[in-house]
């Protein structure tokens, strides 16, 4: 697994893009910001490199796994 592929947290994530927990979670839902990875029954994080993807180019960004 490379540094990219390291799966972070909520609060690196927020930290990393600037944006709002609730903004965040809209932007998921509309298909314009990486969804979470399942890591637990109760856990969630993000694959750093979708992350970084999204930092390179926010507004190009679709996640084609969203439904609209």
């Amino acid at each position: 697994m490379s540094n990219s592929d390291k799966i972070i947290r909520l609060k690196t994530v927020l930290a990393r893009t600037g944006l709002s927990r609730s903004t965040m979670y809209r932007k998921i839902a509309e298909g314009t910001f990486p969804s979470q990875v399942k890591i637990s029954v109760h856990g969630a994080g993000w694959r750093e490199s979708a992350v970084n993807c999204w930092i390179d180019d926010p507004a190009s960004y679709r996640n084609e796994g969203a439904t609209q």
